[in-house]
């Protein structure tokens, strides 16, 4: 489960910058999942769960936002009609190569987190 690694890397990557404006907890961590990044997002909650555990950051809410990707054709736009995790190479309407685009994302987008000296949140 690479998940485990990879929530180890987003909870590090967070407290360093919640340590750049001093001392404070985690709150919520919004994280962008790409269909073609091999992380399932379910795993990575339960992954985060496991890392924070036993920190002060135990109440912390990893909230993942699925980012699906997206097949086009050059003559007829968009494929609307693929099921999720299936691969077409030629468009079913026309046979022309289809490109991919997106489902790459692996990216923290926001950081909630309560600063110990005043109790508020940023």
């Amino acid at each position: 489960m690479h998940e485990m690694g990879i929530a180890l890397e987003v909870y590090r990557q967070c407290r360093e910058a919640v340590a750049e404006y001093g001392p404070g907890r985690l709150e919520t961590v919004h994280l962008a999942v790409g269909e073609l990044s091999a992380v399932e997002p379910d795993l990575m909650g339960y992954a985060w769960e496991a890392v924070t555990i036993d920190t002060p950051d135990a109440a912390s809410r990893l909230e993942v936002r699925w980012c699906p990707a997206t097949q086009t054709c050059q003559n007829c736009g968009v494929i609307e009609d693929r099921v999720d995790g299936s691969w077409l190479r030629l468009c079913p309407t026309c046979s022309m190569p289809l490109a991919v685009t997106g489902g790459d994302e692996l990216d923290i987008e926001s950081i909630q987190y309560m600063t110990d000296e005043d109790g508020e949140s940023s």
